[in-house]
């Protein structure tokens, strides 16, 4: 006889969670804290379970942590990706608890990958890039008002902030240095990554930080987490233009950016793009190819512990 896994759905905010168990068939709120969580953890132990709940940035890292060290498999969905599972499922109204039923059912009807348990200094790492991407946004509102006063006193002002901010950044990228200096396993993919032409230190700390399934998943796949995947758009007759969408912008921005320091250098991306422009094709999507070539590159060097060879 064969034991069925139990299904849960969470629907999380930044006070509570919605919790829709399978089993009780019913639902429940409670605080989002690890205390209020202990006791349901205490009935899924030992059990064979997985939660799903939507990726909500900070508001799911206490419950990450807490299912994390119990063991219990979890697998975060994008919102998007479970608003459009519950519109094909009929579910039109949307309440907390609807929305931890219907993340239940599609947990049920998808079985989506489980989670690898998180690196604590990867996530460290992902705080430190956050943080610096902060600081440069500021850094660069300070610099647009600059341009516009004519007030020296306020100019004075805004040159301290750009200064104090600029401190800030160099800081943060110190303390990211450190981090990954000091884990030998961020080291190794620090190593690796920047091997890759086009791939300095913060595309790689982009990388680390934000892109934790490299080295595990397909090219396809990998792409398609960046936004880097062209969909097609046909329909009978017709064929559209493959456009990327979705993704983790940040990643794409990263690799983007990569794409421009290779197609300056001598390397194979750089002649790949040049026969990309002879043949007529765009220099922007020209250069979104070499991003995704530069993405799927990494996530083979990753897997294979082994650096880019020219």
């Amino acid at each position: 006889m064969t034991i069925q896994p139990g299904f849960v759905g969470c629907d999380i905010s930044k006070d509570h969670l919605d919790i829709f168990d399978e089993a009780l068939g019913r639902s429940e709120r409670i605080a989002n804290e690890a205390a209020a969580l202990a006791p349901l953890i205490e009935r899924w132990k030992n059990k064979d379970m997985l939660v799903l709940f939507e990726a909500t940035g900070p508001y799911d890292a206490c419950l990450r942590r807490v299912l994390t060290t119990a063991a219990i498999p979890f697998a975060r969905v994008n919102p998007a990706r479970a608003r459009d599972f519950a519109r094909a499922t009929g579910r039109l109204a949307k309440t907390d608890a609807i929305d931890a039923q219907m993340l239940a059912a599609m947990a049920r009807a998808l079985r989506p990958a489980c989670e690898p348990a998180p690196l604590p200094e990867r996530e460290t790492l992902a705080r430190l890039h956050k943080r610096r991407d902060q600081l440069v946004a500021m850094r660069k509102q300070e610099r647009t008002r600059l341009t516009a006063i004519d007030d020296p006193a306020i100019a004075e002002d805004i040159e301290a902030h750009i200064a104090w901010l600029s401190t800030r950044i160099v800081e943060i990228e110190r303390q990211t240095r450190a981090l990954i200096d000091a884990t030998e396993r961020l080291t190794e993919d620090q190593r690796l990554l920047r091997s890759v032409p086009g791939i300095g230190p913060v595309t790689a700390a982009t990388l680390i930080a934000l892109m934790p399934e490299l080295g595990t998943r397909s090219p396809k796949t990998i792409a398609a987490l960046a936004g880097l995947a062209p969909f097609n758009v046909d329909s009978g007759q017709f064929r559209g233009k493959r456009v990327i969408k979705g993704g983790r912008r940040r990643v794409r921005e990263a690799l983007y950016m990569a794409a421009i320091t290779a197609v300056r250098s001598r390397h194979r991306f750089a002649r790949i793009y040049n026969a990309m422009i002879e043949a007529g094709k765009p220099p922007k999507v020209a250069l979104i190819a070499i991003a995704r070539k530069i993405l799927v590159t990494a996530n083979a060097i990753i897997r294979d512990k082994t650096a880019f060879q020219t």
